[in-house]
């Protein structure tokens, strides 16, 4: 064979081994590349955590994708539009489980509680809020039971000695003050404050983040962290055909990297306490 014959065929070969590494290359990329879906402040989180230092070491490329509802997010990872999603308390991803028609979730690990508390664009203590007056409250079953047990914890209402994490108003067992409740959308809270009839409203942290509001602040009134609370806690969720995904746990290494919980807490204020559990604190959780 001549020199140009040896010259082509060296050439193809770098081109097929190239080629080859290129893909063995990119298959391994993208099994490292997850879709995180999520909302309002946790997204922000997850933003900052996919160009950290912490998320280069764990070789983690992350996309994060912003939805405006739960039960939108928890759907599309269900159906896998999204690897694994950051929002939602234990309570909310059981009630989802619970009726979900469109695939089940298992949780990764425990991320974070924020406290949910009661803020009034009128009055300055729950103990001021008048007989009759209307409390905007969460629709949906999760969150209106936590809630609930809010309002009973501090003092405006009763409730069941079996209440539960998806129990609603008919496990209310005694009403002195003859409050109305109105149900919302959550994520509408922030926009209630300032709302002629409506004297008190209940907004998860991550909601009154977005509206400028600090729990620890604002509110007239918010949860403690005790052993009455375990449902509340945040998780990372994916789909049930997901559960033993090993890619998917680095990002509970990433979310508890020294660094990250720095950010975190200096962003939010403290407002976001760390909660370092195994699935098995959940049990017994109803």
């Amino acid at each position: 064979m001549g020199k140009k014959t040896w010259f082509v065929i060296l050439a193809v070969l770098v081109i097929i081994v190239g080629g080859v590494t290129y893909a063995k290359a990119s298959k391994r990329a993208s099994t490292n590349t997850i879709t995180i879906g999520s909302v309002t402040s946790d997204a922000d989180i997850w933003r900052h955590l996919a160009k950290s230092d912490a998320a280069k070491r764990l070789k983690l490329n992350i996309k994060v994708k912003e939805f405006t509802d739960g039960l939108t997010l928890n759907k599309a990872t269900a159906e896998g539009q999204v690897d694994v999603n950051a929002f939602q308390s234990y309570s909310y991803f059981q009630a989802f489980n619970q009726d979900s028609k469109d695939g089940k979730l298992v949780a990764i690990g425990t991320t974070y509680l924020e406290p949910l508390g009661i803020y009034s664009g009128k009055y300055k203590s729950v103990k001021d809020i008048p007989d009759g007056a209307t409390i905007a409250i969460a629709k949906d079953q999760a969150d209106e039971a936590r809630g609930l047990k809010l309002l009973a914890d501090a003092g405006l209402i009763k409730i069941a000695s079996n209440f539960g994490a998806l129990d609603g108003l008919e496990k209310v067992t005694s009403n002195p003050h003859h409050f109305k409740f109105k149900e919302i959308d959550d994520t509408t809270g922030g926009r209630l404050l300032n709302d002629n009839g409506v004297d008190a409203v209940l907004i998860s942290n991550s909601v009154s983040q977005a509206a400028g509001l600090n729990v620890l602040k604002d509110a007239i009134y918010y949860e403690h962290i005790n052993n009455h609370t375990r449902a509340n806690v945040n998780i990372l969720a994916t789909a049930a055909k997901n559960k033993d995904n090993k890619t998917y746990q680095k990002l509970l290494t990433l979310y508890r990297d020294k660094a990250s919980q720095k950010y975190i807490t200096d962003k939010y204020h403290g407002t976001k306490t760390e909660v370092v559990k195994p699935l098995s604190y959940f049990e017994g959780v109803k």
